[in-house]
């Protein structure tokens, strides 16, 4: 009787370190996904300051766009009060 009991201990023991083992795998694989997630996330973060970045330059260049058709409206503008020789 105690042997059995000692095999059922046994028995129960090792299903519960195969158990441990399925959860250390599953959680090992489930930090491997994180980082990944983690990597892809990095990766979205950096385009989108890229694309910030380009429409920043988009703006300036409207802005500089914008400034010379005001000055060309504005030299315009006063040619037609000039007097024409």
């Amino acid at each position: 009787m105690a042997e059995l009991s000692h095999e059922l201990i046994q028995e129960l023991l090792r299903r519960l370190h195969q158990r441990a083992d399925k959860s250390d795998t599953a959680i090992r694989d489930l930090r491997n996904e994180m980082n990944s997630m983690r990597l892809v996330v990095h990766a979205h973060q950096s385009d989108i300051n890229n694309l910030y970045t380009m429409l920043h330059q988009l703006d300036v260049r409207l802005e500089r766009i914008e400034n010379r058709l005001e000055l060309r409206e504005l030299a315009e503008a006063q040619a037609r009060f000039e007097a024409h020789p």
